[in-house]
């Protein structure tokens, strides 16, 4: 996808300040401080659209990019950071389960691992919740810039394995550095957005066929 426009929309809650347009949702999960917002100005070819910060658990709310008027990229709270009260992280737990679980526009959850590091057990939670709901899932291994080439394979299959990737369930290397799986990424997106779409007009039900091309799957 060639993007020529790009904002930033709102910093949401809760439902009564979601978006009203009805354009399809693409939310970004992962670990504090794991690369979201650097994965999401990669994406958009813009450096600080998305605000990147070193200190952990800085996202707190929903936050809305939208891009090309076409669709949103939601950045949501990272989970796993422990320096937070109890109350907060139950708080974020509460309004992230809301949306996930809830808002009808979501189309795809882009799940953000470390490809440097085994998925830790907040990780493997989050993955084996969305696979309980349902929800079409695209594993992102990102910081690939971080470790020589030769390793790539053996890393991506420590993912897949730490994280008991279902078949079917693709998973893109990524690096924000270098652009790497940007082509990717957006081809598995537009082929998301695209076949609910097609389904609407047709009437038919697209959520039994996961997008397989331009990626690399477990199964």
């Amino acid at each position: 996808m060639k993007v020529t426009n790009a904002e930033f929309v709102i910093s949401a809650v809760g439902p009564k300040q979601y978006p009203e347009d009805g354009l399809p949702e693409i939310a970004l999960a992962g670990r504090s401080n794991v690369g979201k917002s650097s994965l999401i100005n990669r994406m958009i070819q813009r450096k600080n659209l998305a605000r990147t910060s070193s200190t952990p658990g800085k996202t707190q709310h929903l936050n809305y990019y939208r891009i090309n008027e076409e669709l949103y990229f939601v950045d949501v709270p990272g989970y796993g950071y422990a320096k937070v009260s109890k109350t907060q992280r139950e708080q974020w737990g509460k309004m992230i389960e809301q949306y996930l679980q809830e808002r009808e526009t979501l189309r795809l959850v882009l799940q953000i691992i470390d490809l440097r590091h085994p998925p830790t057990k907040d990780d493997e939670l989050m993955y084996d919740w969305l696979k309980a709901f349902d929800l079409p899932v695209c594993v992102v291994a990102t910081k690939a810039d971080k470790i020589p080439k030769s390793r790539w394979q053996k890393h991506m299959k420590i993912v897949r394995e730490g994280l008991a990737l279902r078949a079917g369930d693709p998973i893109v290397l990524f690096s924000s550095e270098e652009g790497t799986g940007k082509d990717e990424l957006w081809a598995l997106i537009s082929q998301h957005v695209k076949a609910e779409e097609s389904g609407r007009e047709e009437g038919t039900d697209v959520s039994e066929d996961p997008v397989r091309n331009s990626v690399e799957t477990d199964g």
